[in-house]
């Protein structure tokens, strides 16, 4: 009966040793997953990095959410619009990201709108401090490739390290694995 208890004991030490160390490695990942998601399909593709990677998924929020009439690409006086013809433009955000600095890597996703990341991505890179991590860019896109947003992106911001992004629509734990 010592035997059985001490022999159960010895492994629930193991289980709840291994548990402690996985949480730990999971809790202090390097790599940051950070998306806007106007629909949910960039929220998807960077939950589905995340799992991958082992990342940390944050949300960038517009203080002022997007509603319908906003996106309304067709409507040349909607926010979208308007913001996108302006480059300057800068929608305000949440800032509620914490512990930027432990992270090395952060994947940055966004829908691509006019062939271009939101603004709002702008006023993400602009409000944290980004120098010596590595960024990736990811995008969803109902007919844009991801070159343009790279190229503007990278050209904005050229003092950040950028590795190369990829359009991830419809992407699965294959996709990932293999990017």
């Amino acid at each position: 009966m010592k035997r059985t208890l001490l022999l159960i004991a010895a492994v629930m030490t193991i289980c709840f040793t291994s548990c402690a160390q996985k949480t730990k490695t999971m809790s202090n990942s390097k790599t940051l997953v950070v998306y806007y998601s106007a629909t949910g399909t960039t929220e998807n593709v960077a939950k589905l990095i995340a799992s991958v990677k082992g990342g940390v998924v944050y949300q960038i929020k517009p203080t002022k959410e997007y509603s319908a009439a906003d996106l309304n690409w067709n409507d040349k006086s909607s926010r979208s619009t308007k913001e996108m013809a302006d480059a300057k433009s800068r929608p305000a955000i949440v800032k509620d990201l914490k512990g930027i600095d432990n992270h090395d890597t952060i994947y940055i996703g966004f829908p691509i709108w006019w062939d271009e990341a939101p603004r709002v991505i702008n006023t993400f890179i602009e409000s944290y401090n980004l120098s010596g991590k590595t960024i990736i860019p990811f995008a969803t896109s109902g007919g844009s490739s991801i070159s343009n947003s790279e190229k503007v992106l990278k050209s904005t911001y050229p003092k950040l390290k950028w590795a190369k992004g990829k359009l991830l629509n419809r992407a699965s734990k294959n996709d990932i694995l293999k990017w």
